[in-house]
């Protein structure tokens, strides 16, 4: 079982998404976190209707500081649009995903994020699974 660590700024968007569609496409073989190097104080209300959408209800989580602990827990750290903020710890598996921040953005954007981010976790699952 391996733990991927999704990692943005605030926390409140990007990150969020990337891992409840991790742990969708996972299933449980593998675990997921996600946390923000600037936290906000709740997720992005556009992100929230993309996801339920799809019948993910982001609704009860909340954007959560990154700690050392949860950098040493992962086993993969995705970073998203974090810069020389993000965590860079000695051997751990880092991948970069250039994305933009949905916030403020339209729901047909946010929808294009989302999806963009359903590809590439369904990927990298897949990539762990092997």
């Amino acid at each position: 079982m391996a733990r991927a660590l999704f990692v943005c700024l605030h926390n409140a968007g990007r990150s969020q998404m990337s891992r409840a569609l991790f742990e969708r496409h996972a299933q449980g073989r593998h675990q997921a976190d996600s946390a923000g190097t600037t936290p906000g104080e709740q997720i992005h209300p556009e992100v929230l209707l993309a996801m339920r959408e799809i019948d993910i209800d982001l609704a009860g989580r909340r954007p959560q500081p990154l700690t050392p602990a949860l950098g040493e827990w992962a086993d993969v750290v995705v970073t998203m649009g974090c810069g020389d903020s993000c965590p860079v710890i000695p051997g751990k598996r880092y991948v970069d995903w250039d994305l933009a921040d949905p916030r403020g953005l339209g729901l047909d954007a946010v929808r294009q994020i989302r999806d963009d981010i359903d590809r590439r976790t369904a990927q990298l699952v897949e990539e762990l699974d092997s």
